[in-house]
């Protein structure tokens, strides 16, 4: 039976054990949070980006979860410039034209503002220039790629939070938590964990 780990990344964490490309203060990352020795994330989150990061400690697990041709749905909570509408919605998930290409399609959703931790600092907010809140599922890991996406139908984002992993999803989980999950066998099929 294999086991994973699910944490949730607090903002300005790195996804990865150690800091081998600053070239001044060393920034933290998970070994500020996680004492797992043999384990090693399923995929990145960006060091700007918050929520569910998914450790294992076996590599064709790791190799299963994180390998595109293995199509997991990952699944975001985005706070964006803007007051983003379902046209912006349907442009995102018929998929958005990046400087490296086309991204596949997607399924995104207005959302009502969730009821989240406080981030440190704070997104900054203009009096004159309203946010708002999408769900955007994607099936492919472009560097930055939610980020991107959503500058390129107009609502820059200020906020990026994974809550879900193929089935695995954040929960309750706070930032800097984690829990253990066993699974019954090795094998992970992704074309039954879609997003609704």
């Amino acid at each position: 039976m294999s086991q994973l780990i699910l944490f949730n990344k607090p903002f300005q964490v790195l996804s990865q054990f150690t800091d081998r490309e600053s070239s001044t203060e060393p920034r933290p990352t998970l070994a500020d949070f996680l004492e797992l020795p043999g384990y090693r994330p399923a995929g990145r989150l960006d060091f700007d980006s918050e929520g569910l990061l998914v450790l294992t400690d076996d590599g064709a697990m790791q190799q299963q979860i994180a390998h595109p041709k293995h199509v997991q749905w990952k699944v975001y909570w985005v706070q964006v410039e803007g007051d983003i509408d379902q046209a912006a919605c349907e442009r995102l998930a018929q998929g958005v034209k990046l400087n490296d290409g086309l991204t596949r399609p997607a399924r995104a959703k207005p959302l009502a503002p969730p009821d989240l931790w406080p981030r440190n600092p704070p997104v900054r907010s203009r009096k004159t220039i309203p946010d708002s809140w999408l769900e955007l599922a994607i099936s492919e890991g472009r560097n930055r790629q939610v980020r991107r996406m959503t500058a390129a139908v107009g609502f820059p984002t200020l906020r990026l939070i994974r809550v879900a992993v193929g089935p695995w999803q954040l929960r309750a989980l706070q930032p800097g938590d984690h829990c253990r999950v066993t699974l019954p066998n090795s094998r992970v099929d992704p074309s039954t964990h879609h997003p609704s």
